[in-house]
């Protein structure tokens, strides 16, 4: 794809790093959107295709390739080079408000139908899809200054400028983004209960067992909030096997609760001076 696109839109005005900080590393945020998506989930390929409700980890490095200007799948059993140079990036992942509704988006059945004679020797190919309708993401990337690739894709984002269109899974799928936001890198464990905005890796939670039933649970989040009402689970991509050459999924959760402190919940940065946190992965 050698399309180009440049999106000029106003830039927010940044925030000072305090000198004690680490100066190379930027926690940059942006509210990325598109009118469709579709992230293929691999295990169902009968004339029905479903996608991930979610964005995740390696959709959004192929976004960020994109932005960069890096090479996509040019052979099959190669890596493409977006993912070997950008693997390593934490990011994390927040569903916009109002878009979804308890953590999913709408989705919508589109049937296509490709009547090309190679494309199915015993009559027309149909395939249906469950798309997404309107999916919105706040997306949060730390990012290295240092690194000259990395201090690229940081200074494009802020920009609004893509080297190549990007788009949410599918080509057709045009996504745009806005709302550039930088904050200060504050890893400080939270003191008290607080909000993540993120979705967040449930390998990472601290787990007690009950004396009643003797089973394992969750002892994270404080039920107590009124404001709470749901916790939202989904089993996302998170790397790729690189033998396999297939998906590496691993279980997240989202939530309006707040969580209790102290937490090991790992992977957590503080937003500036509130009481908000992301996980990055």
């Amino acid at each position: 794809m050698n399309e180009q696109m440049t999106l000029n839109f106003t830039e927010k005005e940044q925030q000072p790093v305090p000198e004690s900080q680490p100066v190379s590393l930027r926690l940059i945020s942006f509210d990325l959107r598109a009118d469709f998506g579709f992230f293929r989930k691999p295990d169902v390929n009968d004339g029905l295709q479903l996608s991930y409700n979610m964005l995740h980890k390696p959709a959004l490095l192929g976004i960020l390739g994109a932005i960069a200007g890096l090479k996509g799948y040019a052979q099959k059993g190669q890596w493409p080079e977006y993912y070997k140079l950008l693997k390593d990036v934490p990011v994390g992942i927040e569903p916009l408000k109002p878009y979804h509704e308890k953590g999913n988006f709408t989705k919508t059945a589109l049937t296509y139908t490709n009547t090309v004679g190679y494309a199915n020797a015993d009559g027309n190919l149909i395939v249906h899809e469950n798309t997404l309708r309107r999916p919105a993401y706040r997306v949060y990337v730390l990012l290295n200054k240092a690194d000259e690739l990395q201090n690229r894709l940081l200074t494009r984002i802020r920009n609004q400028e893509a080297e190549f269109v990007p788009y949410l899974g599918k080509n057709e799928f045009t996504a745009w983004w806005e709302n550039v936001a930088e904050y200060d890198v504050d890893q400080s464990m939270p003191q008290e209960k607080f909000e993540l905005k993120t979705l967040f890796d449930k390998r990472k939670t601290i787990v007690t067992k009950s004396i009643d039933d003797g089973y394992d649970r969750f002892d994270l989040f404080d039920f107590s909030e009124p404001k709470g009402s749901y916790i939202y689970f989904e089993r996302l991509p998170v790397s790729f096997d690189e033998q396999l050459f297939q998906y590496e999924l691993i279980d997240f959760a989202y939530t309006d609760y707040p969580l209790k402190a102290p937490t090991q919940l790992g992977g957590l940065y503080r937003l500036n001076t509130s009481n908000e946190y992301v996980q990055l992965i």
